[in-house]
């Protein structure tokens, strides 16, 4: 199976691409390498990645999907899945740079809706986000849930996908399935998020900051968790006269804030200092998923206990910040060249078995 991923180099794709190629599917992975965060983390990821080059089966497109060139050579591969993760992430950040959602969010996702009106995929996957349901939402959050007041305006550009996708699988009849991603964390995860940024600053030794009084629940969900049930679902494409559905990847079962700094603590084996702050406007008190739908399509739902996922996570943080940070330090990440299946996005893509020898030489011109 061909698949195209987008945010490959993010921390759901790295992690769904692996096990694709692991799998003996052929992925090409395309992502701009953005600098929102720690850019050298993004190459660790496609390092890993790097091992499957001599295979044949993957290859690496650094681009921007809000350029409209970007649709016609990634058309070229016709792959037979897509799955779109490429998105400017973060509730707060959306408050700074709204711009820059409108771009990668809307502007890139019409990019991937198109290569999908041209090549007809099998099934379109795309990332949506919990953060659509708002706080007025009831919980469990249920997909059949309104979710028309969205608390931020990067919840506002995630609905709106699930608008535009709609459209497109009604007029088009592109089978495609929103996924409401709640709060996925695990091993070469996002510095930006909760754990990692709460495990950063107890390793230097600064406070922690809290937002609130530490009981805002979150639906954690571990990242291998969340990529078996991608899988899954790409092979389960909706059907019909509107060929699109909304599913909910979440682990059911909210954890407080502070219940996840004390599971830091112990698998750090470190005294956190606390800075209370004030709730931060967007920010919703508690994501709740309901998995039925979710459970039914595919007969799996999320349930790694938060306490393993954390034990986890902070196995992998203390190897990678004691081995891998010293030899991204200095790094120009701006003209790195991750590996030899690099190509710039105006060159045909999945030509044939050749196609990594080629780039190969390419890269070693």
């Amino acid at each position: 199976m061909k698949y195209l991923i987008t945010g490959v180099a993010g921390f759901i794709g790295f992690h769904l691409a692996k096990r694709l190629l692991a799998e003996g599917h052929r992925v090409v992975g395309v992502d701009s390498l953005n600098d929102y965060y720690d850019v050298g983390l993004k190459h660790a990821r496609l390092r890993i990645l790097e091992q499957f080059c001599d295979t044949g089966r993957y290859c690496f497109v650094r681009g921007n999907l809000a350029d409209r060139e970007m649709a016609s050579s990634l058309a070229e591969g016709c792959p037979d899945i897509i799955v779109h993760l490429a998105a400017q992430a973060g509730v707060r950040y959306s408050l700074e740079n709204p711009r820059a959602y409108s771009e990668s969010n809307i502007e890139g996702f019409l990019t991937i809706l198109e290569v999908a009106r041209r090549v007809r995929p099998r099934h379109l996957l795309y990332a949506s986000s919990s953060s659509v349901y708002g706080s007025s939402s009831p919980v469990p959050f249920t997909e059949t849930a309104l979710a028309d007041k969205p608390d931020s305006f990067y919840a506002a550009t995630k609905r709106a996908n699930e608008l535009m996708g709609h459209s497109y699988a009604h007029l088009y009849g592109i089978p495609a399935t929103a996924l409401r991603f709640f709060t996925v964390y695990g091993p070469w995860g996002r510095p930006d998020m909760a754990m990692y940024k709460f495990a950063l600053a107890m390793r230097a030794g600064k406070p922690i900051p809290v937002f609130g009084d530490g009981s805002m629940r979150r639906d954690f969900t571990y990242i291998d968790d969340c990529v078996r049930a991608v899988t899954i679902l790409a092979n389960k494409a909706p059907d019909g006269e509107d060929p699109h559905r909304i599913v909910n990847v979440g682990n059911r079962r909210p954890e407080s804030v502070s219940t996840l700094i004390s599971l830091l603590e112990q698998s750090l084996r470190l005294n956190p200092t606390l800075e209370h702050r004030p709730v931060p406007p967007g920010d919703v008190p508690i994501t709740y998923a309901n998995t039925e739908l979710l459970e039914s399509l595919t007969g799996f739902s999320p349930s790694t206990p938060l306490s393993e996922g954390v034990a986890k996570f902070c196995e992998w943080f203390e190897s990678y910040h004691g081995s891998f940070e010293p030899a991204l330090a200095g790094r120009n990440d701006s003209d790195a060249v991750v590996g030899q299946a690099v190509q710039p996005h105006g060159r045909r893509l999945l030509e044939g078995d050749r196609r990594v020898q080629v780039l190969q030489a390419e890269g070693n011109r």
